[in-house]
């Protein structure tokens, strides 16, 4: 009982930081300040209804049972790097959009993973996981980044004119639909015929919230989260065009940080309790879902907004993306972490985050 009421606390706290924090950024918004102020204070307000909006999620689906919660729980747990992505999208900016989808990437796998290895290893000679889970996600994480990536390195391939020709964005458009397919194969894998591989860790607690209090808390927040997120955005577009940061250094390492914040800290704190198989999860799970389902969503939102985004990723994003999946699945492949695979998987990210501080604004 007073883990629950701990919990209440906490809840409530960050629902007021939540308002709060939206309208400071508001305010500032409008009060012609410097567009790096409003720009830090509008990540920083974005943290606590992106936490709610995962805990009003993560009630809602105790009410309407394992298979269905957990589509819940799939469709809603990239929700605000996808709301950002969207406002990004409708800015034209094709290229920050695209650098979001390889960080988010590269994030969950190095830095969730990283951090949660290393934490809940320091304490202990090594942590299990269950293979089966691991290796699927994995394997799903690897078939996401080849769609992904394989089209950007044949367009990178041809000469320049063939980059430019229309069929580049059909090519992404049918891309796009292969892999909201593959990922529909995935969640029939996982919730119906082998969820037992998928549902052996995780703990089915009583709802803390009730049914219509988290449907009201889930459109709060998520309205919330789509207000900051076109003030973060349109403080960002002066930012890029004053050249003071790149495109790839924002999407690739700002936005994702922002986007998943609450979800890096709930996997390393299940990790510090050695629950390492539902960490792994939610690090590669949350890498698939970001190749599988937000990539391609973006990409049907570029077509109906009239602006087709194409699926041509630099040469940095290709490197960086598959290095990342290659770590993942090595990690991945013996069902077992320690503290220092963990801090190998964070210098990693450290290495590929100063290199793209360091490449130049095109």
């Amino acid at each position: 009982m007073a883990d629950l009421g701990v919990g209440l606390r906490t809840d409530r706290l960050l629902m007021a930081a939540s308002v709060v924090g939206t309208v400071v950024a508001v305010t500032l918004h409008f009060s012609g300040l410097q567009h790096g102020v409003v720009f830090a204070v509008a990540c920083v307000a974005l943290l606590p209804p992106a936490a709610i909006m995962g805990k009003a999620t993560e009630e809602l689906a105790k009410y309407v049972g394992s298979t269905a919660g957990g589509l819940l729980n799939a469709t809603f747990g990239n929700a605000t790097e996808l709301i950002v992505a969207a406002f990004a999208l409708a800015a034209g900016m094709f290229d920050v959009v695209k650098a979001s989808i390889a960080g988010s990437i590269i994030g969950n796998v190095l830095v969730v993973l990283g951090f949660a290895a290393l934490v809940g290893g320091l304490r202990r000679e090594k942590q299990s996981f269950h293979a089966v889970a691991a290796s699927t996600n994995a394997s799903m994480l690897l078939l996401a980044t080849i769609a992904l990536l394989v089209p950007a390195i044949f367009i990178h391939a041809t000469p320049e004119q063939v980059r430019a020709d229309p069929r580049a964005l059909h090519l992404g458009l049918w891309t796009a639909v292969l892999l909201i397919a593959a990922y529909g194969a995935g969640l029939l894998f996982s919730l119906r015929t082998h969820r037992a591989a998928f549902d052996g860790g995780a703990e089915h607690s009583p709802p803390a919230w009730g049914r219509s209090f988290s449907i009201g808390v889930l459109v709060g927040a998520t309205v919330l989260v789509a207000i900051t997120s076109e003030i973060l955005v349109e403080a960002l577009k002066p930012i890029l065009e004053g050249g003071r940061l790149s495109p790839l250094f924002v999407g690739v390492v700002i936005l994702p940080f922002v986007g998943n914040a609450a979800e890096h800290a709930g996997a390393v704190f299940l990790a510090a309790k050695d629950r390492m198989d539902i960490a792994m999860t939610i690090a590669i799970g949350s890498s698939t879902q970001v190749a599988l389902f937000v990539a391609p969503v973006l990409i049907f939102l570029s077509w109906a907004m009239g602006r087709p985004m194409t699926y041509i990723f630099e040469v940095p994003e290709i490197v960086a993306v598959a290095a990342a999946v290659a770590a993942v699945n090595f990690i991945s492949s013996d069902g077992e972490t320690n503290w220092l695979e963990g801090a190998l998987l964070l210098a990693i990210y450290a290495v590929m985050a100063l290199a793209f501080l360091f490449i130049p604004n095109p």
